[in-house]
């Protein structure tokens, strides 16, 4: 009886994610809860008039969307061609080279890790008020979040559909709140008379300029998380770019109309003061002298599920993004496997829940604050992260289609050209303003440890994926590759088994 050799195949039904699921109305809800509308509005909006103190903040959010729908030219050319759950971490890969790709892949399990993890230091927080006015009192954060954590976790393991509609329902009622706050503001304006001094660039062409671009652009962060979805959209083609440029467009509206509108109702001459004064309670304060303690109340509640929502988004974007990295045995290859059953990363959700557990209770045990040292500082750094990831893929796009070609001039060329520019002047103030952004002191050794953490990670992405390079090479095969990984996998297999004794060799 004749030897015979089998190729172990990969099942691509544990490796593949749930296919034709989200159209571009779910992929929007994704990418805008994990911009969290309500809490950029409430929350960053207020802290960035108290803390920099510059009046310029609505055309700010104008100007960096203006940087953003030119790096989404290219993104969006590029997703035509590249459907992967890494995004970044794939689209590099292909672009600059896969040790790049997977440097990237280190850098983004950070940063999506800490501004998914950080939201569990403010839920507690955003509770507060609706459990005082409900129960008269109300539990320690930690106990907050554990019930937060549980919820969001148990979402992470079901059908991608059905957190898409939970994000729907949140994040349409914290829109509408959102603007009929504004509405109330305009309808009650400072003096009497409505101002656009906020609106100009006098306003926000003054030193201080760095921070507001690095706050307005944190705002933003979550828009490029279209491309994630891309495997698991109805017609990726089409969704990806229209949920990106949309969600662009819907955020800066929302957050340029929404702190515009504060000015109004404060006066400009008062906003610094008075958001330095109330912070948070700023918009609160303002709804209940125009609207009443309904309005408030309603505020209230959809504060705690912007941040709910933000949970939600980001935890399946991480989860995505480690399954990606799983599913190309870049990291274990149990991180790669989904549910039969649901079609969601199950390992992948599963190990970003057992993080968030592993930091409520490490956070608790040491009694560290929740809000600044968790929220706030795991939300900077993670932004900025980000922001390093939307500048290296916009290079990335240029080198692809120098080598692939396609596309129009201004898609592979001038409009990611023109944004690596923009974003790289805004990573240069970004690092030239850490502190204020992380609220220490210049010489606090914070002000360079968060940030000097990614060129770290990026240095040991890279160094891991040239020993790949040397000692597995068909898993270096695999890198960027997505969904087809797996195929590329078998292929490899089957040119190193050795060919049975009188079979036909086919090439």
């Amino acid at each position: 009886m004749p030897s015979t050799s089998t190729v172990d195949r990969p099942s691509n039904v544990s490796e593949a994610l749930a296919r034709g699921r989200l159209g571009v109305p779910s992929v929007i809800f994704f990418v805008l809860s994990a911009a969290a509308p309500l809490t950029v509005v409430a929350g960053v909006v207020t802290t960035g008039y108290g803390v920099i103190g510059v009046t310029g903040i609505p055309l700010a959010f104008l100007v960096v969307a203006a940087v953003l729908a030119l790096f989404s030219v290219g993104y969006v050319a590029m997703s035509r061609r590249v459907e992967n759950a890494g995004a970044f971490y794939a689209y590099i890969s292909r672009g600059i080279g896969r040790p790049a790709g997977v440097g990237a892949a280190w850098v983004a399990l950070i940063a999506y890790n800490a501004l998914q993890v950080g939201l569990y230091g403010t839920i507690g927080v955003a509770a507060e008020p609706v459990l005082d006015r409900i129960f008269g009192g109300h539990p320690h954060w930690s106990i907050v979040a554990l019930v937060a954590w549980a919820l969001v976790g148990l979402l992470g393991l079901l059908r991608v559909d059905i957190n898409g509609l939970v994000l729907a329902a949140l994040l349409v009622a914290e829109i509408v709140v959102i603007l009929v706050f504004d509405l109330g503001q305009l309808g009650n304006p400072a003096d009497g008379q409505v101002s656009f001094a906020a609106l100009s660039p006098d306003n926000l062409f003054v030193p201080g300029v760095g921070a507001v671009l690095v706050l307005a652009i944190l705002g933003f962060v979550g828009f490029e998380s279209a491309v994630v979805f891309s495997e698991e959209s109805k017609d990726p083609k089409r969704t990806v770019p229209l949920a990106t440029y949309l969600s662009v467009a819907i955020i800066a509206g929302l957050y340029a109309l929404s702190s515009w509108t504060m000015t109004v109702a404060v006066g400009p001459d008062k906003i610094v003061a008075e958001a330095g004064e109330q912070s948070v309670g700023l918009i609160f304060n303002l709804a209940a002298a125009q609207l009443g303690d309904t309005a408030v109340t309603i505020g209230q509640v959809l504060f705690l599920t912007s941040v709910l929502a933000a949970m939600i988004s980001f935890h399946n974007t991480t989860a995505r993004y480690t399954f990606a990295l799983g599913r190309e045995r870049v990291l274990p290859a149990v991180f790669g496997q989904t549910s039969p059953r649901t079609g969601s990363p199950r390992a992948a959700s599963l190990a970003q829940s057992v993080l968030g557990l592993l930091v409520i209770l490490l956070y608790t045990v040491n009694g560290w604050d929740p809000v600044v040292q968790l929220f706030f500082w795991g939300g900077t750094t993670g932004g900025f992260g980000v922001l390093l990831l939307i500048a290296t893929t916009s290079v990335a796009v240029i080198a692809y289609f120098v080598r692939h070609g396609g596309e129009t001039l201004w898609r592979r060329a001038i409009a990611p050209g023109l944004a690596t520019i923009a974003l790289v002047v805004i990573i240069w103030l970004a690092v030239s303003n850490f502190a204020d952004l992380l609220g220490v002191a210049p010489d606090s050794h914070l002000r360079w440890a968060l940030p000097a953490v990614y060129p770290v990670a990026a240095a040991l992405g890279v160094a891991w994926a040239l020993l790949l390079r040397n000692n597995r090479p068909d898993t270096y095969a695999r890198i960027g590759l997505g969904a087809a990984s797996a195929a590329a996998a078998v292929r490899t297999a089957e040119q190193q088994a050795p060919t049975p004794a009188g079979a036909e060799v086919s090439r």
